[in-house]
């Protein structure tokens, strides 16, 4: 029987070229010009097919352009010997100042001849012109979504460290950043002295037009005359809360609400996070981003390691906590649980330890509520020390004894041994004040004789360390006051922030 085959060349005329129109990615339409040739060829027994990716990088016609466009190659299949598909480009916008054009070749090649049967083949070439339909996407394999993701990020990443934030002086800015205040020099080198409860109000500052998140004087005691403030308006800012009680400098690094924000061990750089997942270490002076990541969930919490300012650890809305090293930007440790949110971290005295609180509050949320790990392997060490059916948006160490405090919403500071087995304090806690559902803050005075926490209700609870008596209620703000902290070096001085965006200075 013998078998013949026969050549049919359909148009032989070169591909179309047609113009389309990009989407506006960065604000602004541009015209692109595409095409693509596909050359298929088919030949009997065995069939191989083989992709070729060529990149090729073209300048943008504006300079001034926003972004790159990354076009992600059509898939072709080929099932038979006259059926395959096509499909336009997938673009995703990428920042950059160069536009990124792929061009893609498929080759097709086939066995020659069969040797043993004699028969002598022929291949059919077929040219076709393909027209860009819009609003089609290609199915794209992932190991090519995932290389074009790689490229696209190491842009931003390269972008970002380069990038400053968006920062604002204050009346004296400059100045008083580096300056060392008058008030605070007697105190310098001596021993903290007995903490007094503060009554008089000294600063009523109320320029953050979004409630505020957290408040931290800085660790420094020469500077420590700076407050740093993160706001749910978008906004970091850094006060003069000693001397003139005015914003030295407003960094606007994210596009989203300021959750968490920690000053370094040096008092020269602030590390951020909010709910644009995004990670900053900004220089206070300049504004410079030192370090810049996009994380994977939303940040409600971040800590620096207690003996290394360049490894930090940060949580949030997923079950994951992650250690960032700062010098090369990479995750070093992931420490997983079964929780859905992570609401506050605590490194325990030498920082081998640390404590995460989580939003588990099922039934059996006793191995979940408060979690203990142990930071260099990742592995739980306790799962069972706070056993009542209540989450604690906050957790402070004592600063002189083996405690450390967790603050509940069930309306009450429970006290717990920050020594294994971290068993709970069951004849002392402190209640009295408010917190319904509010992340409302907890913390010991620096000489650890008394417990300040902020209210619903917006007043201010001083309680006794040892006796857990009520020693004096303030009555701070009319909206919910969150957060309340001591000064570390002159006594008896207390900051105070509520959800209305108000900072206010007691002494």
């Amino acid at each position: 029987m013998s078998l013949s085959l026969v050549a049919y060349d359909d148009s032989d005329s070169e591909a179309e070229v047609e113009k389309t129109e990009a989407p506006g990615t960065c604000g602004r339409g541009k015209s692109l010009l595409s095409s693509v040739n596909h050359v298929q060829s088919f030949a009997p027994g065995t069939l191989g097919t083989k992709t070729v990716y060529e990149m090729q990088c073209t300048e943008n016609a504006d300079s001034s352009g926003l972004g790159t466009v990354c076009e992600d190659p059509p898939e072709h299949y080929s099932q038979n010997n006259n059926a395959y598909l096509t499909s336009p480009y997938c673009r995703r916008a990428c920042p950059s100042h160069t536009a990124l054009c792929m061009t893609y070749r498929n080759y097709e090649q086939a066995s020659g001849s069969a040797v043993n049967s004699g028969i002598s083949s022929q291949k059919r070439i077929h040219k076709d012109s393909v027209t860009s339909l819009k609003g089609v996407r290609p199915y794209i394999p992932k190991r090519l979504r995932q290389e074009n993701s790689s490229v696209c990020k190491a842009k931003e990443s390269n972008q970002g460290e380069n990038s400053n934030c968006d920062v604002k002086l204050g009346i004296t800015g400059e100045q008083t950043v580096t300056k060392v205040s008058e008030l605070i020099k007697p105190y310098l080198g001596s021993k903290y002295r007995l903490t007094e409860v503060p009554q008089n109000l000294v600063f009523h500052i109320s320029k953050h037009s979004g409630p505020v998140n957290e408040i931290q004087w800085c660790p420094v005691q020469e500077r420590s005359h700076m407050l740093l403030s993160a706001s749910m308006d978008k906004t970091i800012k850094v006060w003069d809360a000693v001397d003139a009680g005015c914003c030295l400098k407003t960094y606007s690094c994210h596009y989203c609400a300021v959750r968490a924000a920690q000053w370094s061990s040096c008092g020269r750089r602030i590390l951020s996070g909010g709910f644009d997942s995004m990670l900053h270490l900004t220089d206070v002076e300049t504004g410079k981003q030192i370090f810049s990541s996009q994380n994977e969930f939303r940040i409600t919490t971040l800590k620096f390691y207690p003996t290394d300012s360049n490894i930090f650890i940060c949580g949030g809305f997923s079950p994951e906590v992650k250690a960032w090293d700062i010098r090369n930007c990479k995750v070093i440790r992931v420490y997983k649980a079964a929780v859905q949110q992570t609401l506050d971290i605590l490194f325990l005295p030498e920082g081998k330890e640390f404590l995460t609180s989580t939003d588990a509050v099922s039934r059996d949320s006793a191995d979940r509520t408060i979690i203990a790990w142990d930071f260099q392997s990742a592995a739980k060490i306790s799962n069972q020390i706070f056993h009542e059916r209540y989450t604690c948006p906050s957790l402070t160490v004592h600063p002189r004894e083996s405690v450390f405090a967790a603050q509940t919403n069930g309306n009450y500071v429970a006290l717990f041994s920050s020594q294994r087995p971290y068993r709970i304090n069951k004849k002392k806690r402190y209640e009295g004040h408010k917190v319904e559902g509010f992340a409302v803050g907890c913390e010991f005075s620096p000489d650890g004789t008394l417990v300040v926490t902020g209210s619903s209700d917006g007043k201010v609870f001083f309680y006794n360390y040892h006796t857990a008596r009520v020693v004096r209620t303030l009555s701070a703000h009319r909206e919910a006051c969150v957060s309340a902290t001591f000064h570390p070096v002159l006594p008896s001085l207390l900051a105070t922030c509520d959800w209305a965006g108000e900072i206010k200075i007691w002494q």
